[in-house]
């Protein structure tokens, strides 16, 4: 057996015994949302645009347990999903969740990421969270999944990054330590992590740092031995990731959370550094960015399959013949103060709730200010706040709906 094989032999054994994430199982759909797992609220944050195409396929490489697949079949109502993962135990769970919750949409299939050729069709959008990095090799894993992505289509990626997670590393290596010969036997792994952690002292580096980021997480065994005795794990910094997204093949879009990757926010009250850093290159500034906050457990990102264009709205004589809607991923409204789609909260001004309420998918922008005094740059201050998503004017209200 070779290597490859021993590792995700030892990798489905873990999940067959503790499958992950624990989440409970619902007989209702669930609740909330995730902007990345809606196709309209990605598909706008990517290019800029509400997406033409509806009837879609989606895969969910890696599934787990369905938490995420769930989603994906509830957010994207007209949405073909397929979930695959090599770890039975986890995909009967996966199985029977989404059955409860009514997500009736989606097919399993017991099949590791690189095999994934084996499906038929390719896809409009692949979410892979928390999976290339327990693979022996992610770069052959994120190039296998980048041939099932249509032109135009987005894949939607979670990786560990290894500054925020040094503790994790150093923790992984002292259970191995002690668990000797008896590695791999993941109830063990868990029990030897509990009992050291309940005698390390109390101003233990690794032990605060649990208390701080983890501890409410890994109370169940599930994520205690996901973070702590998994057999296979990558930790990534910007300049790996980036050698990663370049072996994809794929556009690099941007990262979901791109408020922490704004340097302004570490450097802003020095200008002359502001303006030294103009001369890094992307990758070079994110660099920057970690280094000085190496608070990074994860990037979460998302690639695209060329060609993929991104909206221009600069015109105004464009804007105005556009059609807004509001943003799927949207708690509270319609209502002055509202949940973003990153469950921030914002507070909507009269007119802004008034122009809100008249982005029904309809309504050109041009008809809806000849009501509405919100005027452009109050539009354009919602567009970047993904409030509202456009559908250019020209393809109409039906058109690939």
């Amino acid at each position: 057996m070779s290597d490859s094989q021993n590792v995700s032999t030892a990798v489905a054994k873990l999940y067959d015994t503790y499958p992950f994430p624990p989440d409970p199982l619902l007989d209702e759909p669930p609740p909330g949302y995730n902007w990345r797992w809606n196709w309209n609220s990605a598909y706008n944050f990517c290019t800029g645009q509400k997406p033409q195409k509806q009837d879609i396929r989606i895969l969910d490489a890696g599934c787990g347990t369905g938490v995420g697949t769930e989603y994906l079949v509830h957010l994207n109502p007209t949405a073909e999903v397929v979930g695959i993962d090599l770890s039975t135990g986890a995909l009967n769970v996966a199985k029977e969740r989404c059955q409860r919750s009514g997500a009736n949409r989606v097919q399993f299939h017991h099949l590791s990421l690189y095999d994934v050729e084996q499906l038929p069709g390719e896809f409009d959008l692949i979410n892979c969270v928390g999976v290339l990095h327990h693979l022996s090799e992610p770069i052959r894993g994120i190039q296998a999944l980048a041939k099932k992505l249509i032109p135009g289509g987005l894949m939607h990626i979670f990786v560990y990054g290894e500054l925020g997670r040094w503790e994790i590393q150093l923790m992984q290596k002292a259970i191995a330590l002690l668990q000797g010969d008896k590695r791999g036997d993941y109830p063990d792994g868990v029990q030897v992590g509990r009992r050291i952690f309940t005698s390390l002292p109390e101003k233990n580096r690794i032990l605060t740092r649990e208390k701080e980021r983890w501890s409410l997480e890994n109370h169940r065994d599930e994520c205690f031995a996901d973070m702590y005795v998994h057999p296979q794990e990558v930790d990534y910094n910007i300049e790996t990731l980036f050698e990663l997204i370049k072996a994809s093949g794929l556009d690099f879009v941007g990262f979901s959370n791109p408020s922490f990757w704004q340097l302004e926010r570490l450097l802003g009250k020095a200008p002359e550094l502001m303006e030294r850093a103009k001369k890094l290159s992307d990758p070079e500034r994110y660099r920057l960015i970690e280094l000085l906050d190496p608070e990074v457990s994860h990037y979460e990102f998302f690639l695209s399959r060329p060609p993929q264009t991104k909206a221009d709205w600069s015109s105004d004589a464009t804007l105005l013949a556009a059609i807004p809607e509001r943003n799927p991923c949207m708690n509270g409204f319609p209502s002055h103060c509202v949940f973003n789609h990153d469950y921030q909260i914002v507070n909507l001004s009269e007119v802004e709730l008034e122009f809100l309420l008249m982005c029904d998918g309809k309504s050109t922008l041009a008809e809806i200010l000849a009501v509405v005094q919100l005027g452009l740059e109050g539009v354009r201050s919602l567009l970047q706040q993904q409030l509202v998503m456009l559908k250019n004017g020209e393809w109409g209200v039906g058109s690939g709906e």
